[in-house]
C-alpha cells in the first residue's frame, strides 16, 4: 500500500501547488510582463520545430496512404481525405503536444528546478511574494494561449507538405488531393483539436512546473526533474487524449 499512498500524496501536493498558482496576481504589471515573456519563450520559440515536423509528417502520411493503402477499388481522393483527418484529429493536437512536452516541459522543469536549487524561490517567499503564482501562472496561461495557434500552424503546414508530394514528387494528382481535403469536412474537428490542445497545454505547463518547483537537492535532481516532467506529462496526455476523444466525438 506504499505506492498508492505516495501517488495520492504527490497528487495532493500538485493540487495544493495549483491552488497557490491560480490566484489573482498582486501586481498586474509584473504579471503581464511575465505572461508575454512566457508566450514568447514557450510558444513563439516552438513555431519553427512545429512547422518543420508538421510539413514532413503531412508529406509522409500522404505518401504512405497513396502507396500502401489506396487501391483501384478506392476513390482517388482517399489519400487527401485520410491525410486531413489524421492531421486534424490526432497529429496536430495530440502527437504535436507530446513532442512539445519534450521541448517545453523540460525547459520549464529545468528553469524552476534551477531556481529552487539556487534558492531564488526561497528568496521570493521570504519577501512575501507568492512564488507559485508569480512563476507558474504566466507559464500555464502563456502556453495555453499559444498552443491553439501552434495547432492551426501544424494543420496548415501538414497540408502544405501533402501538396509538396503532389507538385514536387508527383505521388498524387493535385486535383485529387484537393478533392480529398474538401470531402465531408467537419468544422467541429478543428474546434475539437483546439480544445484538446488547450487541455494538453495545461497538463504540460502544470506538471512540468510541479516537477521543477518541488526539486529537493542539487543539480543532479534538476536533471531528474526535467526527465520526470517529460515522462509524466506524456503519460497524462495519452490518458487525457483517450478521455477527451471519447467526450468530444
Amino acid at each position: 500500500m506504499i505506492f498508492p499512498f505516495n501517488y495520492l500524496q504527490i497528487f495532493g501536493a500538485y493540487l495544493v501547488l495549483m491552488w497557490r498558482s491560480i490566484a489573482v496576481p498582486d501586481r498586474w504589471r509584473m504579471f503581464f510582463k511575465q505572461y508575454v515573456k512566457e508566450m514568447s519563450q514557450l510558444g513563439v520559440d516552438s513555431i519553427g520545430i512545429v512547422l518543420l515536423i508538421s510539413f514532413f509528417i503531412g508529406a509522409v502520411i500522404c505518401i504512405q496512404i497513396k502507396l500502401n493503402i489506396q487501391s483501384p477499388w478506392m476513390p482517388r481522393w482517399v489519400s487527401g481525405y485520410t491525410t486531413r483527418e489524421i492531421m486534424l484529429l490526432e497529429f496536430s493536437s495530440s502527437i504535436m503536444c507530446l513532442i512539445l512536452a519534450g521541448k517545453v516541459g523540460s525547459n520549464i522543469a529545468s528553469e524552476l528546478g534551477t531556481m529552487r536549487v539556487t534558492q531564488q524561490i526561497d528568496a521570493l517567499d521570504i519577501m512575501g511574494v507568492n512564488s507559485a503564482n508569480y512563476l507558474i501562472l504566466p507559464k500555464i496561461l502563456g502556453l495555453m494561449t499559444l498552443m491553439p495557434c501552434l495547432v492551426v500552424f501544424s494543420d496548415c503546414m501538414g497540408i502544405i507538405g501533402a501538396y509538396a508530394t503532389a507538385y514536387v514528387g508527383g505521388i498524387i494528382a493535385p486535383d485529387d488531393l484537393t478533392t480529398g481535403l474538401q470531402h465531408s469536412f467537419k468544422a467541429w474537428f478543428v474546434w475539437m483539436s483546439i480544445i484538446k490542445s488547450i487541455a494538453f497545454a495545461f497538463i504540460i505547463a502544470s506538471v512540468s512546473s510541479y516537477c521543477g518547483y518541488t526539486v529537493d537537492g542539487g543539480s543532479v535532481e534538476v536533471g531528474k526533474a526535467s526527465t520526470s516532467a517529460v515522462v509524466n506529462s506524456s503519460i497524462i496526455i495519452l490518458f487525457a487524449d483517450v478521455f477527451l476523444t471519447q467526450l468530444l466525438s
